[in-house]
Parts: C-alpha cells; sequence; structure tokens
C-alpha cells in the first residue's frame, strides 16, 4: 500500500488569510470531515460579513430545493442594506450534478460577483466533490476558495484540547491530551462534548486519566486496541474483558471484526516496519495517522511476530468472510479468532 498523499490545505489557509485580515473573499465553499471547524469558520465570515445592525437583512439563505442561476442570481443582486457587504449561504447544493445549462450559468455568475457579495456553498450531509476538467472547476479556482477542513494536526490538536479545558477553568498536561485524543478520536467535532464531560466530573482543577475513563466515550477503534495489546502482553484474560466490554457497548460482531481486522493490518505493516529498520514516521504515512497512535502501534509490534501478524491477517480476513456469508453466530466466530489469537502472541 503506497503512503497516503499529503492532502491539499491551501483554500484553508487562505480563508483563515482572509479573515486574519478581516477581508473575506467572494465566494467560498466550506467542505470537510471537521464539521466544528468549518462551523467556527464559517460564523467567523457571518460576524465580519453582517457587522452591524441590519446584518440579517444583508443574510440570504437558498435551501436545495430552490437552487437555479436565476435564484442564485436574485440574491446576488440584493445590494447590502446599511452595510457594505451582502452574504449568501447555500447548504448541501451539489453544483457538479447540475444539468450542463445550469453549471453554465453558475460559471458566468462566480466570474463576475460584484465586490458587496460573499457566496458561500456549505457541505455538510453530502460530499464535495469538484470535477477538475469543467469549466465551473476553473470558474471556482479562478474567482473563489475551496477550504477543506480536515483532522488537525496532532501539535495543533492538542493545543486546542487544553485551551478548551483552560475555559473550563481545568489544566492538563500534553501527554494526558494525547491520550485522550487517542481514545476519543481526533474529530473536534466529538472532542468537544468529551472534554466538557471530563471537566464538569473532574473535582480537582489537574484532570487525570481517571478522569477521562470515568466519563469519556471511548471510540471503537481504541478499545480494539487495548483487546490486542493485551493479547501482545499475554493478558488474555484482560483481552477477553475488553471484547466482554464491546458487547456490553452492543457493538454489532461485523463492526467489532472490521475494526479488529483494520488493526491487524497495522499491526502487520508496523512489524514490516520494524524488520526493514523503519520508525513510526513511516507508518503514520502509510496509514494516514498521527504520529502518537503510530508509536503506539510499534511499540505494540514489537511483542508480535512476523509470522503470528500475517496469521492473524489471514484469520480476520476468513471470519470476516464467514460472518458475511455464512450466517454462523457473529459473537462465536469473533471469540473463538480471539482464542486463537491468543495461541501464541
Amino acid at each position: 500500500m503506497p503512503p497516503k498523499k499529503k492532502p491539499d490545505t491551501a483554500g484553508y489557509q487562505k480563508l483563515k488569510k482572509d479573515l486574519a485580515d478581516q477581508r473575506p473573499g467572494q465566494l467560498y465553499i466550506l467542505h470537510g470531515e471537521e464539521t466544528y471547524l468549518r462551523d467556527y469558520y464559517l460564523g467567523r465570515l457571518r460576524e465580519q460579513l453582517l457587522s452591524g445592525g441590519m446584518g440579517t437583512f444583508n443574510f440570504h439563505q437558498l435551501e436545495p430545493k430552490d437552487m437555479s442561476p436565476h435564484a442564485l442570481e436574485e440574491a446576488i443582486d440584493c445590494l447590502p442594506m446599511m452595510g457594505e457587504r451582502t452574504m449568501v449561504q447555500v447548504t448541501d447544493f451539489d453544483l457538479f450534478k447540475c444539468g450542463e445549462k445550469d453549471r453554465e450559468g453558475y460559471t458566468k455568475l462566480f466570474s463576475q460577483l460584484p465586490d458587496y457579495v460573499c457566496v458561500v456553498f456549505v457541505y455538510d450531509l453530502i460530499d464535495y466533490k469538484g470535477d477538475a476538467r469543467t469549466k465551473l472547476a476553473a470558474a471556482i479556482k479562478e474567482h473563489g476558495t475551496v477550504a477543506n477542513f480536515l483532522r488537525q494536526d496532532q501539535g495543533d490538536l492538542v493545543d486546542w484540547v487544553r485551551r478548551r479545558f483552560r475555559a473550563l477553568g481545568k489544566d492538563i498536561d500534553s501527554r494526558l491530551a494525547l491520550d485522550m485524543i487517542f481514545l476519543c478520536g481526533d474529530l473536534m467535532t466529538n472532542l468537544i462534548g468529551e472534554i466538557e464531560k471530563v471537566g464538569a466530573y473532574a473535582r480537582q482543577k489537574h484532570i487525570t486519566m481517571g478522569d477521562i475513563q470515568a466519563v469519556a466515550t471511548p471510540q471503537l477503534d481504541a478499545v480494539v486496541f487495548r483487546m490486542t495489546d493485551a493479547i501482545g502482553e499475554g493478558k488474555f484474560d484482560q483481552a477477553m474483558s475488553v471484547l466482554g466490554e464491546l458487547y456490553q457497548m452492543q457493538e454489532p460482531p461485523i463492526k467489532i471484526m472490521w475494526s479488529v481486522g483494520r488493526q491487524m493490518r497495522q499491526l502487520y505493516s508496523a512489524r514490516l516496519a520494524l524488520e526493514q529498520g523503519r520508525g513510526p514516521a513511516y507508518v503514520a504515512q502509510l496509514w494516514g495517522i498521527k504520529p502518537y497512535p503510530s508509536e503506539k502501534l510499534m511499540r505494540s509490534a514489537k511483542r508480535f511476530s512476523l509470522k503470528w501478524c500475517r496469521r492473524a491477517v489471514v484469520r480476520c480476513g476468513q471470519i470476516d468472510l464467514a460472518m458475511k456469508s455464512s450466517g454462523q453466530d457473529g459473537k462465536e466466530l469473533l471469540t473463538g479468532l480471539m482464542l486463537e489469537l491468543a495461541n501464541p502472541a
């Protein structure tokens, strides 16, 4: 598997600069999985564009069902009232699924947007998939900014977690913040709720691992990692206890199996990397994961042989297929797999 390409963040950086300079552009497309960050910058755009007491009169929102080149043109033509700018927001409208005539209409509109307007397309429930071969994509590239809100880098995310805890009157050290991110996932959208729960639960100023484990909801991959790591340490009873926790969480066996299979493939690649003298940075790039999870993965891989990892990947594939095709009980298959993997780690 070739290393994943580094995602393009130029549009995101351009949006940040525009807002820092207090000079929003005329066309933005906001999309990506980090919805917390997307909504934050959408709010910043509204604040700067719709300042003054008549701001609400300068905000125009179009629903996908009402969207057409004519409807967008009418919204664009509304002059600002007691302000300098207007803002037109369109949510979950797939520009590139329009007919050719409509695409031509949008292309023409984007190429002649007046200075007073800012048109913002927000992609929330649907994905943004631009077609670079079209004139519409060329017009967006020339006259607008496509900001992709990706999962944040590890350092930025740790700083953000610490700032959020400080806002609650609490403090968390960087290492524990990394543990919390690993446990709860690295999406701000999910982390903000977990931070608030932990902050409300903690009695003392300094957050402890006990506070996090008491109330935070772990993501499936983190629980599965605990299970495989326990196998690597020869703690089979602990591994089965973790599997029992997953059953109590009412996670479907097929979903657990998917996560176990992914974990075994990651372990196998980490073990191969160790055999070749490569480090955590290589595995992080290979899987598109952050440095801290990659370091944990490499430490775990040291406990397993290459032969064990190879066999685990094969058996996971076979059990996954059996779950989907044989009609056998998923829990029985999964429990049987754990018994196999425990001998020998």
